[in-house]
């Protein structure tokens, strides 16, 4: 049985402040229980939870992995960059050009997310977080879209995209130049196996795709890395 998408993990230095910043933005449920620990629920159970998580890593540059907010109409954006600032995010310069439209921030823990104008079509569909948008080669979008067994939606010029075939968040891949790794993620994917799955097995296919294993984590989890070398880990299933 394939790994399935469980959690997007911040790595956090105030995980209760940054989990009500992004339950106010996004408007999902914050739950603090055993099992998730401090994470926000989507609208959907088919999406996937945001967890927070306690960390120190100091932010020596941009993270590997971002993401991209979608807006229905020009007020719209201006109200989710108002909604942002008010819980404590704030505007930064990563470069970006005025006539490319989309508002860059970063929450209160300095970690960057983009608010992207009204009718962009390759986000169209995806709901408000409509992508997770990260630094990373072609070979690693092929891994994870071998991993999820999520399609390729975009192939072009060594950048990548996949998503789900329910739809909904996209993730997607840059391409050359990558920004070089500096220290663990702050970002990080957890997958999960449905309950009753051969949770060997699978660490083995991820493997076999080219991820590397490092270790076991909290709850006995498999922690891993990427074909980039970005972490992930793997859940163990529940037992029937």
């Amino acid at each position: 049985m394939t790994s399935q998408l469980f959690a997007i993990c911040f790595n956090a230095t105030r995980p209760s402040d940054l989990a009500r910043f992004w339950s106010g933005l996004l408007g999902w449920e914050l739950a603090d229980g055993a099992d998730d620990g401090l994470a926000i629920l989507p609208p959907d159970a088919a999406g996937f939870r945001i967890r927070f998580l306690p960390g120190q890593e100091p932010k020596t540059g941009p993270n590997q992995a971002h993401f991209d907010l979608t807006s229905a109409s020009p007020e719209d954006q201006q109200q989710t960059v108002a909604r942002a600032l008010a819980l404590g995010g704030r505007h930064i310069d990563v470069g970006q050009l005025p006539e490319e439209g989309h508002v860059v921030l970063a929450d209160p823990d300095g970690n960057e997310f983009c608010v992207i104008k009204a009718g962009n079509t390759f986000l169209a569909g995806t709901g408000f977080i409509g992508a997770l948008a990260c630094d990373g080669t072609q070979e690693v979008g092929y891994f994870w879209s071998e991993a999820l067994r999520w399609p390729l939606v975009w192939d072009q010029d060594q950048e990548t995209a996949i998503q789900s075939p329910d739809g909904g968040t996209k993730i997607t891949w840059g391409g050359p130049p990558v920004a070089p790794k500096t220290g663990t993620n702050r970002l990080y994917l957890e997958l999960a196996l449905p309950t009753g799955a051969d949770w060997e097995a699978e660490i083995g296919r991820l493997v076999s795709l080219g991820a590397q294993r490092t270790g076991t984590g909290e709850g006995g989890r498999a922690l891993m890395l990427d074909p980039d070398g970005n972490e992930f880990s793997v859940r163990r299933p529940r037992q029937p």
